[in-house]
């Protein structure tokens, strides 16, 4: 049967650059409350210590986080469009893999954020009538998430169904 849609692995890899753009959003994310805990220690003198100490163990446990993570999501996120559906794995411990048949799919939109336009990428959003929401497909270089959502778009308007 040419029309089944059937659970499998993806086989197209992220653009590499996604590793630094990871890097970058959760070297951010530490990185706030890190300054704040410093400057509220060096503003603070009698709490200096109280402040400073949460500051460090932050850092030890972002150094590793910021440094390995991205690596690791890199090998496991992948994902493909074919004729009949969309197929997406994502995750780190847990990890979740979705198809989305082109019947099913209602919207494709792309979405660039500031780090992802400083990185040259996009996000493809799918969105199907499914209640686990939308998939997204992050990290795909900016010209190719344009010409992905132009690829879905036309290929869900020629495909019979419901959408929903």
């Amino acid at each position: 049967m040419s029309g089944t849609v059937r659970l499998r692995p993806p086989s197209n890899e992220l653009n590499p650059r996604v590793v630094g753009w990871w890097r970058a959003q959760w070297a951010l994310t530490f990185a706030v409350p890190v300054v704040v805990l410093v400057v509220l220690g060096l503003l603070i003198s009698g709490a200096r210590f109280w402040l400073l100490l949460p500051a460090v163990v932050l850092v030890v446990i972002a150094l590793p986080f910021v440094a390995l993570m991205p690596l690791w999501w890199y090998r496991v996120h992948r994902w493909e469009v074919t004729d009949t559906a969309v197929y997406v794995r994502t995750g780190f411990f847990w990890q979740e893999w979705r198809v989305a048949p082109m019947s099913r799919i209602q919207t494709v939109d792309t979405v660039r954020g500031p780090l992802e336009q400083g990185f040259k990428l996009a996000t493809v959003t799918v969105t199907t009538a499914s209640s686990k929401g939308p998939i997204k497909i992050e990290g795909l270089d900016h010209e190719l998430a344009a010409d992905l959502a132009q690829q879905l778009t036309e290929t869900t308007q020629a495909t019979p169904g419901d959408a929903t």
